[in-house]
């Protein structure tokens, strides 16, 4: 069963061919990086206007990779929430004429269900994580909009556990990059930067012990605060050239460590308390190494990380989630408007 996925939540335009939920027969991704890098941040209105540009390209790109014509498609699958509304609304459309042209089932997916999907995603014959190690799994999704900790019970059954009550994580590493005079998107920034780093630098962490909700609001302001005392914040700073990659540097380690402990433990603990089987990783912010790397090692239970290309939004997730929602039984209407503030549950 192929299944093609379409992703356009906020500004990566992303199509590909995914069959019997599992193989990955094509992944098509136009970015909008280098559009966005000019201003910090995603501009709403600028990525809507280029997944218009780009959602035929990509789609046409992804069946033709595949190796698969438009009339051997047995289904669309889209995401159609959360996310930028106009984003929402060019991939949603889209994947609408293109289903009703076909005649072949229209799958409205959750962007969130989509990250958990990505551990489903194999080019090889490894082993379904539905049955090895098999159900439940604590899901820690991580991004630019959501930190949250899901519980999914089987297939299309999920429960939150945790949530961020601020800044998401993504948001929290772009708002430290341009603290520090960094670049976007301020993850992978902040990542490059703290190789080398001394650990000569400390910052604090929200517990909120308890619960299983998170926090980075704080250890931005910390972050904030420790900038603009050695003069790195405003730019330009007041040190010399050498002094300041210097104090970056450490400065961005100390809150990649920060943000990558609070995620780990409570994603463990949360993991413990409610009796997993497995750990699956999902969102952009899941392709950090420094948090992979500390999973792996600090988890008895097995962790499930898709590549890092899997872990950002794409096309794939989606036609794997589409997938295990077609065979349930799930089809879409037509009429479905997109719903920028879904969640999960």
């Amino acid at each position: 069963m192929k299944i093609l996925g379409i992703e356009t939540s906020c500004d990566e335009t992303a199509a590909a061919v995914v069959e019997d939920g599992r193989k990955v027969l094509s992944n098509i991704i136009a970015s909008q990086v280098d559009i966005h890098a000019r201003y910090g941040g995603v501009v709403p209105e600028v990525a809507s206007r280029q997944h218009v540009i780009h959602m035929t390209p990509a789609v046409a790109e992804a069946l033709e990779s595949a190796g698969v014509a438009m009339d051997e498609l047995d289904a669309v699958a889209v995401t159609y929430g959360p996310g930028l509304a106009g984003s929402l609304l060019v991939g949603l459309n889209f994947a609408k004429a293109l289903a009703f042209s076909l005649g072949i089932p229209l799958l409205c997916m959750n962007h969130l269900e989509g990250h958990i999907y990505s551990a489903w995603l194999r080019r090889d014959d490894a082993p379904d994580p539905g049955t090895e190690p098999g159900f439940p799994f604590l899901c820690l999704i991580a991004s630019g909009g959501h930190t949250d900790l899901v519980q999914m019970e089987a297939h299309g059954r999920y429960r939150l556990l945790g949530r961020t009550r601020d800044d998401a994580a993504g948001e929290a590493f772009d708002k430290a990059a341009r603290i520090l005079g960094l670049g976007f998107p301020g993850g992978p920034e902040i990542q490059r930067v703290s190789g080398g780093a001394l650990g000569k630098e400390s910052l604090p962490r929200a517990w909120l012990k308890d619960t299983q909700d998170f926090s980075f609001s704080g250890v931005k302001t910390a972050l904030l605060h420790k900038a603009q005392d050695r003069g790195i914040y405003p730019p330009p700073g007041e040190l010399e050239r050498e002094d300041m990659e210097r104090e970056v540097r450490e400065m961005a380690a100390a809150f990649q460590d920060s943000v990558v402990d609070v995620m780990v433990s409570k994603t463990l603990a949360a993991a413990e308390k409610w009796s997993a089987r497995g750990i699956i990783l999902g969102g952009g912010v899941t392709a950090n190494a420094l948090l992979r790397e500390r999973m792996l090692q600090q988890s008895s239970l097995p962790v499930l990380i898709p590549p890092p290309v899997l872990c950002t939004d794409n096309g794939a997730m989606m036609a794997a989630c589409g997938y295990y929602h077609l065979i349930r039984g799930h089809r879409s209407s037509f009429d479905l408007d997109v719903d920028p503030s879904l969640s999960l549950e």
